[in-house]
């Protein structure tokens, strides 16, 4: 459990950070993409936000037991196995959320895009940041 919780909470602490300065940075290279955030569809009146701020925390408990189940079948140097660590998590578990995503809701193709990017970019810091703490 210490090689899952452990690890976790480090890369939630990372990517809580990276997830905050990539907004920032998102909303002023990009405002014509976060526009189409003034939608009613993403307004929670505040009452979920908590959950939002926790994101970094709940992918990382998840993609650390992923990492300590399956760290064997990643191999190379840490910057490979995280590149490949995040393909694999891209591959099995975005692609079909983000399909189904974008079949079932009210939202633009770049606005997908960027959410699969954003996950993948996810995982392989992630990957990297495991590969060197759980290796």
């Amino acid at each position: 459990m210490k090689k899952i919780i452990l690890p976790g909470l480090i890369v939630g602490a990372v990517l809580f950070i990276l997830s905050y300065g990539s907004l920032y940075l998102g909303i002023r290279f990009f405002p014509d993409l976060f526009i189409d955030y003034n939608n009613p569809l993403f307004n929670s009146e505040g009452n979920r936000d908590i959950l939002f701020y926790m994101h970094p925390f709940v992918i990382s408990f998840a993609l650390s037991w992923f990492w300590d189940r399956f760290r064997g079948l990643f191999q190379g140097v840490f910057v490979v196995r995280g590149l490949e660590f995040g393909s694999v998590y891209a591959l099995v578990a975005l692609l079909p959320v983000m399909w189904i995503t974008f079949s079932a809701m009210d939202v633009t193709v770049y606005m997908v895009l960027s959410w699969f990017l954003y996950g993948f970019v996810q995982a392989v810091i992630a990957g990297i940041l495991f590969a060197k703490l759980n290796p």
